[in-house]
């Protein structure tokens, strides 16, 4: 799963979307039968087999109670615990079918994905836009680069430079994932420099003092 910072938002003007953000799906833990009352388990996201995250969630009736730990910054990490009520609706092919009903004080939009942060909370408590909604030609090309970098367990962003030949791939599969990956990449440079007149590696050590 993804999640904050995952090296891919390097556009000057980048803002946020639903791919920067860990999020939940309703759907997903219907289907594994995780939403019955009297349950207790977590959910992890895990970047090359490493934990980077986690979720507490223990299920009542009609609702789910969330645990997490939330980064303030300056290494400070709060734990945050609180419920999120479950709603369902009668789809006319029959059966039922569940929703989130988001925590944000204020809020209570029924959803089916909540996205991580302080608190999970809906798309539009967090602001964030879908990806199509932000891209420009040379962030679908990134996002294709992104693709194949997970298929070599690569780091997620082509400015973290290049991996090692995951375990058991056939060095073809691999010689040919790297040429997908280097023409989507270039594709990505050439659109960002045609935009903004600089490249992306550039603008990226001036921006971090490199």
């Amino acid at each position: 799963m993804g999640g904050v910072n995952s090296g891919r938002r390097w556009r000057i003007d980048a803002k946020e979307t639903t791919d920067d953000y860990r999020s939940i799906d309703v759907r997903r833990l219907n289907r594994e039968n995780l939403l019955s009352s009297g349950l207790s388990y977590e959910l992890q996201w895990l970047q090359r087999g490493k934990k980077m995250a986690s979720l507490k969630i223990r299920t009542e009736k009609h609702t789910l109670v969330l645990k997490h730990r939330w980064d303030r910054g300056g290494g400070n990490r709060e734990e945050q615990c609180y419920p999120v009520e479950l709603a369902y609706t009668r789809p006319n092919l029959g059966g039922e079918r569940p929703w989130f009903l988001c925590p944000q004080d204020g809020c209570g939009k029924r959803v089916a994905l909540l996205y991580g942060g302080s608190k999970f909370a809906c798309r539009d408590c967090h602001k964030l836009a879908y990806p199509s909604q932000r891209e420009f030609d040379f962030d679908r090309a990134a996002r294709r680069a992104d693709r194949v970098r997970t298929k070599m367990e690569w780091q997620a962003g082509f400015l973290n430079g290049y991996g090692m030949k995951p375990k058991g791939m056939h060095w073809r599969t691999f010689e040919r994932l790297v040429g997908e990956h280097d023409i989507f990449v270039n594709a990505s440079i050439d659109g960002f420099v045609e935009r903004y007149g600089i490249s992306p590696l550039v603008e990226t050590q001036t921006l971090f003092g490199n």
